[in-house]
């Protein structure tokens, strides 16, 4: 039923959008005349990277433009950024910075502008993906993002539940399937049952700090050692332009390995790798991604013999040494005839639907998990403190509202600390606090009981009620650590910020990528090939300067295939 067509729909009108906001890439498709459809860039490409930059003259650069210029200026550049969401890191880009969910928005509005081009009308309502490990306050930083991109999310699913759900839709079965997105910084697992119109999450579990990024910084270390250097001795460029032909050799590498050539640092060097050797560097990555399955499996209840299908999710699932793996594991070979780049926006797309009650659609029922416990730090007896109780279980059907009774500590306790945490350790020390919040008591002389109830809504958001059980006194907390929760001052201060950039324009995106490209290349190249490279590039500027469209497309198209010749 999944339709990637990239002809425009015949009726703008109320889009239905879909956004995959990736790690290394992010798509959006649109829900019309029945069927996900991808929508194209400027470039004419449904994969945009996630890749921001910060041109010469402070223009802000996003997708493949951005991309080229990681390695010609990695200082200027930011990518991966979606891995710290949630935390306080921030980028600095030349003499700007920013935090990773004003990065993010700059790319949903780069899309939102692709998606106004190909439909022909305004776009501000999409349904976006994130990963299903996403705590409330990654989750919650995914929503300002989009706000900041003029945005208003509909909903957030979790991307393998949202790739499920292309998935179920285009082939129309009944049976049971283990969706495995490993994705460029993320990894996810999701056991799920398909019994149209009911598509119902089991389990989902994953690792949030693992994906394709980690495979290519894994190779980038093992070159490093055998060529007895430290990323410290190179140069931010060189160093930049090694992981870029890194990167390239994951991708071209087979099962027998591969050959890096790489000119740097004043010299050309190579570096060979056999099947073994990638065997051996991969090992420790490909180890943690067997326990994500395996504890997905036992949450489920499920063998893996039990599984009728495998769906791979995610670029970095192309790797040889991956779908080994997960052939080794379940004794069977996943489905390989669905793109696992474009299957998450499609779904979301889907999902918009869904939520929109298109007549195409609307007899779908989707469910899906909370894929970790949340729970708070209690006391155990007067000797054990910092113990963790679970109020919600991982894969617990949701939405759910959950409660538990508690008690103070002692008749004369004046305030009760709940401190909200998200794990799977049995000590609070070894889990990931959310939120901690307090409320008076008043002294009765006597032990007073509490309810503490946690409410989890389809977007993964967490409110917490406290009841005291004797007066019948209630307080409601919103858990909200997140931009979303700062003062109207500082909301304001990051709006204003992105609101000054100068946004480089989208009509002129395919020639300032194709120079980003030029660019890259001679810095890559030696010799002949350089001075080629060079000739291409002094003769693409004369055709810019003299503003023939005609001329300038053709030329365009001419370097870029000449490029793609030669592998850059």
């Amino acid at each position: 039923m999944q339709d990637a067509s990239l002809s425009p729909p015949a009726t703008p009108a109320m889009p239905l959008l879909g956004i995959d906001l990736g790690t290394t890439n992010s798509l959006i498709a649109v829900w019309q005349d029945g069927a996900a459809r991808l929508i194209p860039n400027a470039m004419g490409e449904v994969l945009t990277p996630s890749v921001v930059s910060v041109d010469s003259d402070g223009s802000v650069l996003v997708g493949q433009a951005a991309r080229a210029r990681l390695t010609t200026h990695p200082q200027h550049t930011a990518a991966a950024f979606k891995r710290f969401m949630g935390s306080d890191k921030h980028f600095t880009l030349g003499e700007q910075r920013f935090t990773p969910e004003e990065l993010s928005a700059l790319v949903l509005g780069a899309l939102k502008q692709d998606a106004e081009a190909y439909l022909g009308c305004p776009v501000n309502e999409a349904v976006i993906s994130v990963p299903a490990y996403f705590s409330d306050e990654q989750r919650k930083r995914t929503l300002f993002a989009a706000e900041l991109a003029g945005l208003k999310v509909q909903r957030l699913i979790n991307e393998p539940t949202a790739a499920a759900m292309a998935y179920g839709l285009h082939e129309q079965k009944f049976e049971r399937t283990l969706v495995f997105d490993l994705g460029g910084g993320t990894f996810d697992v999701t056991v799920l049952e398909y019994a149209l119109p009911l598509i119902e999450v089991h389990a989902s579990t994953g690792d949030n700090y693992l994906g394709g990024e980690d495979f290519t910084d894994a190779l980038l270390q093992a070159c490093l050692r055998d060529w007895q250097l430290k990323p410290e001795d190179l140069a931010p460029q060189a160093l930049a332009s090694l992981y870029d032909a890194i990167e390239q050799l994951k991708r071209d590498a087979g099962e027998g390995g591969g050959t890096l050539s790489w000119s740097g640092a004043g010299q050309v060097r190579e570096w060979q790798v056999d099947e073994i050797t990638l065997q051996r560097i991969f090992a420790p990555l490909l180890a943690r991604v067997r326990a994500p399955i395996e504890q997905a499996l036992r949450d489920a209840r499920l063998s893996p013999r039990e599984l009728d299908s495998l769906v791979l999710v995610g670029g970095a699932t192309r790797m040889p040494q991956v779908q080994q793996l997960v052939a080794k594991l379940f004794g069977r070979l996943p489905y390989r005839h669905l793109d696992p780049d474009t299957l998450v926006a499609l779904g979301a797309a889907s999902q918009a639907a869904c939520k929109a009650r298109d007549a195409a659609i609307d007899e779908l029922i989707l469910t899906d998990v909370c894929p970790y416990t949340l729970g708070i730090a209690s006391s155990r007896g007067e000797d054990v403190s910092g113990a963790f109780t679970p109020i919600i279980e991982r894969n617990t059907i949701i939405p759910t509202s959950k409660v538990q009774r508690f008690y103070s500590a002692h008749p004369e306790q004046k305030v009760v600390r709940i401190a909200v945490y998200q794990g799977e350790r049995p000590w609070v020390r070894d889990n990931i606090l959310v939120d901690s919040f307090e409320v008076p008591l008043q002294p009765t002389g006597e032990i007073q009981s509490l309810d503490v109830r946690f409410s989890y809504d389809i977007n993964g958001l967490l409110e917490v009620d406290v009841t005291f059980i004797e007066s019948g006194r209630k307080h409601s907390h919103s858990i909200d650590r997140s931009p979303t929760g700062l003062d109207a001052e500082a909301r304001q201060a990051s709006q204003a910020r992105l609101a000054t950039l100068k946004i480089h324009p989208r009509d002129s995106l395919p020639n300032r990528t194709l120079l980003a490209r030029l660019e890259r290349a001679w810095m890559q190249s030696l010799g002949d090939e350089r001075a080629l490279i060079a000739s291409w590039m002094d003769a693409f500027n004369q055709i810019l300067a003299a503003q023939q469209p005609s001329a300038i497309e053709r030329e365009r198209k001419a370097l870029s295939q000449a490029l793609d010749e030669l592998r850059y």
